[in-house]
């Protein structure tokens, strides 16, 4: 499909995982990609598999950001959508008990403060065209308790589903959609990572999928898309779950 022909989107995290899926279904949907990472090589290889542009940002640095969005509107002329996506789940985020200081403030800065610098960027440029779609990925964790913690990922994931409510409420009558995309575990390089180093605690996330497995990136990646586009045109300020059934569970299936 081409539901978002000559739209120009904006993919934080852009290197790997979920941003890496989006940035490829953007393409396939006709879009003009700007790809966001940290990381030069990954970054620039997306950007190039998607015939897009690469700007490296670290999305917790204010001028970076500002950058980002700047190159997109000179190189294309519109800020359409803005996939803000980005984060961190680092090893030493875990229990409110054994979690740093710094451990937390810097997933806070990666996942929450960048969402915010984004959404601050973005929206002057779709106000201006009196349209837009902002996508920020909060998680699944944001509307549930977990006794596996890690707390700072936590704590981020509900601010970003909280401001992406409020955005989407006050922004709605300037034609300005902002939904929060709330993912259960996904099979990515970072939920890898994390259960490869404790299959214990995979295990104990696995059996409360009701669909019973995890999800693949590029179904999320799908559920981006439709965000993004006009077929989403009535939903703004939403709390868009793509968890496997997680979030409606009691008792799964054997």
């Amino acid at each position: 499909m081409d539901r978002l022909e000559g739209r120009t989107a904006v993919v934080t995290g852009a290197g790997s995982g979920i941003g890496l899926a989006t940035v490829q279904r953007f393409a396939d949907e006709g879009a003009n990609v700007v790809a966001v990472d940290i990381d030069v090589a990954a970054g620039d290889k997306a950007a190039e598999a998607a015939g897009g542009v690469f700007v490296q940002a670290d999305v917790s640095v204010p001028a970076d950001v500002a950058r980002v969005f700047a190159v997109a509107y000179d190189t294309y002329g519109s800020v359409d959508v803005a996939f803000n996506n980005a984060g961190i789940s680092p090893p030493g985020d875990d229990s409110i008990l054994t979690t740093e200081l710094d451990a937390w403030q810097r997933v806070q800065e990666v996942n929450l403060t960048s969402v915010y610098l984004c959404c601050r960027e973005a929206i002057p440029y779709m106000r201006r065209q009196g349209k837009g779609s902002i996508i920020n990925t909060a998680s699944f964790v944001a509307v549930m308790g977990s006794a596996t913690s890690q707390i700072s990922y936590t704590a981020s994931k509900g601010g970003v589903l909280a401001l992406s409510r409020e955005l989407g409420v006050q922004f709605a009558r300037e034609g300005i959609r902002v939904n929060a995309l709330c993912p259960g575990p996904v099979n990515t390089p970072l939920l890898a990572e994390l259960f490869a180093a404790d299959p214990e605690r995979a295990a104990r996330r696995l059996v409360h999928v009701p669909a019973g497995r995890f999800a693949e990136a590029s179904e999320i990646a799908a559920a981006v898309a439709f965000l993004a586009s006009d077929d989403a045109s009535f939903i703004t300020a939403a709390t868009f779950l793509v968890d496997g059934g997680i979030s409606g569970a009691y008792v799964t299936p054997l």
